[in-house]
């Protein structure tokens, strides 16, 4: 057994390479559009999750049908609406403004841990 302070994980990566930073998946843009883009894409997915659960309740009749009697079309395109609407969102939150930064790259309040 290892003794606790000794790491016997490996790096991989070849030398000189670094960690890909998060930023450079951001897109940064003018304020009014990160509240244009973050409205509108919040609105979309909340409404495509909603429909896709409707349409699975349709397919289903409430849950009430056997499972030889579901309409699978129908099915699908709700687990498909529900996948859009995750999709959505989750693409709408790489929109950032310039001003905005990360709160784990602040440097500001000094830590306690330790």
């Amino acid at each position: 057994m290892y003794p606790p302070f000794v790491s016997v994980m490996t790096d991989d990566r070849p030398e000189g390479v670094d960690e890909p930073d998060a930023r450079t998946r951001d897109v940064v843009v003018p304020l009014r559009v990160y509240k244009t883009v973050t409205v509108f894409s919040t609105l979309f997915a909340v409404a495509a999750v909603v429909g896709g659960f409707l349409l699975i309740d349709q397919a289903t009749e409430r849950a009430t049908l056997p499972t030889s009697e579901i309409d699978p079309v129908v099915a699908i395109a709700g687990i498909a609406l529900i996948v859009v609407g995750a999709g959505t969102y989750a693409f709408s939150t790489r929109f950032r403004t310039a001003e905005m930064g990360k709160s784990k790259d602040d440097a500001d309040e000094p830590s306690d841990n330790g």
